[in-house]
């Protein structure tokens, strides 16, 4: 645009030699660069209608009035008025309005009696000004809303980050830690009445302590590759070693599940027996799966809770919610209530391979540095 305002200037002073002329030109040129920068603006179609009405016309005045004064060395001006109609007002209206300006420059060396090859000069300069100018606002506007774009999927990305990197802590960390806590209290039991059976247990806390000790490196890189048979073989160890009666049954699954659902159904398993432990005084715990042609249950049902048959909402607790999420991106679901017996009944059902739209994206070693 200050190219152009230039070319102008330099017209008008060849052609008029006056000082009064050009100071007059150089006034001019400097309204009509405002109110361009303006209309060029990012943000230039959220002013208020009136407002946008009022520049525009301000900028007509300034496009023609001139012309009686400078000539034609002042119709290039007119290209920036047809930029300015793309610009701010509805599609429409904007390209009649472009045509109508064109034209005009059509006119005006008609009735100054200029040849034709002037007058498609007008016309051609005209238009052409006005898709430059438009296109190149329009362009500008589309880099200032591609960079907020890019800085708000950063930040829904950290976003994301940090929301999976709580709910693999909670989940993941949250068991390892429940069974250091319950194996410690049963070795200081245990370190009078039966130090060799002690001494297991302390090999256990070890290996649980490295366990979860993986759990955070893995939590940090943003890869969980868990299956639900070694879960399962894990809490079968946890809750013999607390003096709780399990059946344990996942055999069905073996081999059969997809990698991303094994790992959410093993992740279901290793929360609700945290839960378990922390929160009930069950003695008896089953966990078994079942498998059909298409989907994956995992029913955990312990005696620990008592009271009047009734459902849990599912998003009750970090706990649950969590998990609720996770089965919900691989299109599966959990319920949970108190049976008729008084039991806690957890049921989780997915399918064994879940459609690819639906599949929970893996984080990248990337997002997880993020």
């Amino acid at each position: 645009m200050t190219c152009y305002a230039v070319i102008s200037l330099l017209n008008v002073r060849a052609a008029h030699d006056s000082g009064p002329v050009f100071l007059a030109c150089c006034s001019c040129l400097a309204v009509l660069f405002v109110l361009q920068l303006r209309h060029s603006a990012p943000d230039a179609r959220l002013a208020s209608r009136r407002s946008r009405l009022i520049t525009l016309s301000a900028q007509a005045l300034m496009t023609y009035l001139p012309l009686t004064l400078f000539g034609w060395e002042w119709g290039g001006m007119a290209g920036f008025l047809a930029a300015s109609v793309l610009l701010l007002t509805p599609v429409r209206i904007g390209w009649l309005l472009y045509a109508a300006i064109t034209l005009s420059m059509v006119g005006y060396p008609v009735l100054l009696g200029m040849g034709a090859n002037d007058t498609a000069y007008f016309a051609i300069a005209t238009a052409l000004t006005g898709l430059v100018v438009y296109g190149l606002s329009t362009l500008s506007r589309l880099i200032v809303a591609l960079h907020a774009a890019r800085a708000e999927l950063a930040r829904v990305a950290v976003s994301n980050e940090r929301l999976r990197f709580a709910q693999d802590l909670h989940d993941l960390l949250g068991y390892s830690l429940s069974a250091i806590t319950l194996k410690s209290e049963l070795t200081a039991r245990l370190i009078n009445a039966s130090p060799e059976r002690a001494q297991e247990e302390v090999a256990g806390v070890l290996d649980l302590s490295r366990q979860a000790l993986a759990d955070v490196r893995t939590v940090a890189s943003g890869y969980r590759n868990m299956t639900l048979s070694a879960e399962a073989r894990s809490a079968r160890a946890i809750l013999t070693a607390a003096d709780i009666s399990a059946d344990v049954d996942v055999t069905a699954t073996t081999g059969l599940l997809d990698p991303d659902v094994d790992t959410v159904l093993a992740t279901v398993l290793r929360e609700g027996i945290t839960n378990a432990l922390r929160h009930s005084k069950m003695r008896h715990c089953s966990i078994r799966a079942t498998v059909d042609d298409d989907h994956v249950s995992l029913c955990l049902v312990n005696d620990g809770v008592g009271g009047e048959p009734q459902a849990v909402a599912a998003d009750s607790g970090n706990g649950l919610g969590n998990l609720r999420l996770r089965l919900a991106a691989v299109g599966g679901r959990m319920t949970s209530h108190i049976d008729d017996k008084g039991f806690f009944r957890l049921t989780a059902t997915a399918p064994r391979v879940p459609a690819a739209p639906d599949r929970a994206p893996t984080p990248s070693r990337s997002a997880a540095n993020a």
